[in-house]
């Protein structure tokens, strides 16, 4: 089926808007939590719980919310979406306590789930063309992107003349926005199977993702020695593999498994996690770099990391289709990762001294690489299922890029602590409750130094920052090596994926075995 020009305009920006609004939301929770904790009084581990509530519930719903989508339409489980994102957006901003708000993030996480799925199966559905859903699709990641780099800019600007909650509350109606056009233009998208997906399976699923996630984000905080850790990971394993048994036998699974079988899918999962899990490295150097080591406040840290998403958006919107063309898909991953490593590397040659116009070069490469790379295995697994397949499809590409963040931060993080640990040389008379300080991160350093001498202070900042910068280098040489190692593995995966992925026709509707 075809569809006007108008509609899938339309379609496309609601797309967008429902995609863009959480992804802002994620990044102004960080710039929120001093504000509301300041309000509620929460202890250190509400604290943890009210950033990583929204998402648990994400990352463990994303499947179940994905086979949904593929049975009851991806328009209605969208508008649902966005209905229950925009209330649980005011029940958030006028949580009366740290429980209340602990349970609104997790009901944010939930509508969440619903909404990148669906959003993405929308606009495969009415982009049929492939350049033309290639380009969509660029476009779709780019502006996600860039409203992960406008977070904490409009974030910054709320906090600075409202409450902690009108970051939460602006959400009310750009979703109103979303929920009136999306029931006027979208248009519907169902399964050709009947019967709901496999029940039995929902808890299993939930239960794999949330313990490898959970495992992930524990080892990152207390490392991987922690008993607590080692149990997630291996009962999240577990968890997955029964799923997995599962979903070969079941009458109606939540995920073809069979989808694996196919290279262009299969391959461009794993590479899309293994992206992720580089790109981790820019968020390190915006939130950390700028704001603690520089010392700039979180609104002109904001812009200052625009120019990264700018140059994702435009790798994904405008480069990629055009380089699948010349190159072909994996040629064309490769190029990408390869050009983000290259603007990995040239970020160890960023000191502290270095001026801002000598960082654009990298951020921008890092990010139009990114862009071309991450656009074009998205859209490689959304072509490479049928369209009755793309909300499963989506939810497990998205599952999989959520792990491959949080292995990112993991990984990297601890890279970059071990580092800086490694280099830091306190100054002789640093008393031991600083020096512990010190020890446990440059902000934990910077917090110290307000207790001490100026002279010893000033001697202890400057020290941390140095070790930082020798941390943040390694966390960065690390990513650089991984990109390349992606553009590799690529390579070989994607290499007898055409450059243009046909459209499977549509089968006659047939019922649940």
């Amino acid at each position: 089926m075809s569809y006007s020009s108008a509609r899938k305009r339309g379609t496309f920006a609601i797309g967008a808007l429902v995609a863009l609004v959480p992804a802002i939301d994620l990044t102004a929770l960080n710039q929120a939590i001093p504000h509301l904790s300041a309000d509620l009084g929460p202890s250190a581990t509400q604290i943890l719980w009210i950033a990583d509530a929204y998402g648990f519930a994400l990352a463990g719903l994303l499947i179940t919310m994905g086979a949904v989508g593929d049975r009851i339409g991806h328009r209605r489980l969208l508008l649902i979406g966005t209905a229950l994102f925009g209330a649980a957006s005011a029940v958030t901003a006028y949580a009366p306590s740290a429980e209340a708000l602990i349970a609104a993030r997790a009901l944010l996480g939930v509508a969440g789930a619903t909404l990148m799925p669906s959003a993405l199966s929308l606009i495969r559905r009415v982009f049929t063309e492939p350049r033309e859903r290639t380009a969509a699709v660029g476009a779709f990641f780019g502006l996600v992107s860039l409203a992960v780099g406008l977070g904490p800019v409009l974030s910054g600007a709320l906090l600075d003349h409202f409450w902690w909650g009108s970051v939460f509350l602006i959400n009310v109606p750009l979703m109103l926005v979303a929920l009136v056009a999306g029931a006027l233009v979208l248009p519907e998208s169902r399964n050709l199977l009947s019967g709901w997906p496999d029940l039995p399976g929902v808890p299993l699923s939930i239960a794999g993702v949330l313990g490898i996630v959970y495992a992930v984000k524990e080892a990152a905080a207390h490392g991987a020695d922690e008993p607590k850790v080692w149990v997630a990971a291996l009962a999240g394993a577990a968890a997955l593999a029964a799923f997995a048994a599962r979903q070969v036998r079941a009458a109606t699974p939540l995920i073809d498994v069979r989808l694996f079988r196919r290279a262009a899918f299969s391959g461009a999962v794993v590479t899309n996690m293994f992206a992720m899990f580089a790109l981790v490295a820019q968020s390190l150097i915006f939130s950390m770099f700028f704001q603690l080591a520089l010392g700039w406040d979180p609104l002109k840290a904001g812009l200052a990391g625009l120019p990264g998403a700018a140059g994702a958006m435009i790798g994904g919107a405008v480069l990629a289709p055009p380089v699948i063309t010349l190159l072909g898909r994996a040629r064309a991953v490769a190029l990408g990762m390869a050009v983000s490593a290259g603007g990995f590397a040239l970020f160890l040659a960023i000191g502290l001294d270095t001026g801002y116009p000598m960082m654009l070069p990298a951020m921008v490469l890092a990010g139009l690489g990114m862009g071309i790379a991450m656009t074009v295995t998205a859209d490689t697994v959304l072509a490479s299922v049928p369209k009755e397949r793309s909300g499963a499809a989506s939810a497990i590409s998205e599952t999989a890029t959520e792990l491959g963040g949080a292995l990112g931060m993991a990984v990297l993080g601890s890279v970059l602590t071990a580092a800086y640990r490694g280099a830091l040389d306190l100054p002789a008379g640093t008393p031991p409750g600083a020096a512990a300080a010190a020890r446990d991160s440059l902000a934990g350093a910077l917090q110290a130094v307000a207790a001490l001498p100026e002279r010893v202070g000033a001697q202890v900042a400057a020290t941390a920052r140095d070790a930082f910068m020798t941390g943040m280098h390694s966390a960065l040489l690390c990513a650089a090596v991984l990109a390349a190692g992606v553009a590799v593995f690529a390579l070989v995966t994607l290499r007898r994926v055409p450059k243009v992925i046909e459209e499977e026709p549509e089968p006659e509707p047939v019922a649940a075995r």
